[in-house]
């Protein structure tokens, strides 16, 4: 009869537990070939429904540069946010000595030379007067926009590209500029900006000099306390680069709806161009 010694039994534990992992490795490669293989069918059904639907929206018909289901979503963003926005929720503000330069992005309206000295902006849809016709274009020299209450304010300049700085601007608001030179209304009767802001016409118009960038506004907007029709930035006049003589700053939208050297404010009923949304972004640009 043969005797199991003390010494045998630990050497036949040790040799169960050795064939336990091999099991436990074996069922554990098993479970990994069999997801393996349903995440490379789910990966592929994913990979054939996104092409599937890139080339659906590749064959849609355009609207302002852009396949319509993406135009359809952008405009029910701006609706969302159009309804968030309220005059008295106001963008950041920050300390003077935060402030620094801005990148000069966007050279689109500048390329000519600045002659400062001839500048003029001119004011279309304007609220007929005394001296006056609605029909009539006005021109406003830089002087005739700094006799405006001068307003500062330190706020984010936001690029759509995903950068951002702080800068120190100076200017008039575009809310006093709207209440001394009144644009047209709705209605037809007087104008009344500061009791009667939603019976002037829905938008603004403005463009470069020579035409070439243009933004449009929702009157809402260019009525925040934000807005400015800016002519310093930093404590010092605007350069070249940065849209002298005149530029628009509006720290609730993107920097693509700050237009540079502005030579044209208009005022109408209907929703104006938009350079940036004929080529696919959002026309409202909120943030």
């Amino acid at each position: 009869m043969s005797e199991h010694t003390d010494d045998q039994k630990p050497a036949a534990a040790e040799s169960d537990a050795g064939d336990s992992a091999r099991d436990s490795d074996r069922n554990v490669e098993r479970e990994m070939r069999r997801l393996s293989r349903r995440s490379f069918l789910w990966g592929g059904a994913a990979a054939a429904l996104g092409a599937g639907s890139l080339g659906w929206l590749a064959t849609r018909r355009a609207d302002d540069g852009i396949p319509w289901p993406l135009r359809r979503s952008l405009e029910i963003n701006e609706q969302l946010a159009r309804d968030y926005f309220r005059n008295r929720r106001m963008a950041l503000t920050f300390p003077r000595e935060l402030a620094k330069d801005p990148r000069a992005n966007g050279d689109i309206g500048l390329e000519d030379k600045l002659d400062a000295a001839s500048w003029r902006l001119t004011v279309q849809g304007l609220a007929e007067s005394d001296e006056r016709n609605s029909d009539d274009d006005l021109e406003l020299t830089l002087d005739q926009i700094k006799a405006l209450p001068r307003v500062e304010m330190v706020t984010e300049l936001k690029c759509i590209e995903g950068w951002s700085t702080v800068v120190h601007w100076a200017g008039a608001r575009f809310a006093d500029f709207i209440n001394a030179y009144e644009p047209t209304t709705q209605s037809g009767k007087s104008p009344d900006p500061q009791k009667r802001p939603e019976d002037l016409v829905r938008y603004v118009s403005l463009e470069t000099e020579d035409g070439s960038y243009y933004v449009g506004l929702e009157m809402e907007s260019a009525l925040h306390s934000q807005t400015l029709l800016c002519y310093e930035m930093n404590g010092a006049p605007l350069t070249a680069e940065h849209g002298a003589p005149l530029r628009l700053v509006i720290p609730v939208k993107y920097g693509i709806k700050n237009i540079k050297r502005i030579g044209t404010i208009r005022f109408t009923d209907r929703r104006p161009a938009d350079y940036w949304a004929e080529r696919g972004y959002d026309w409202y640009a909120g943030h």
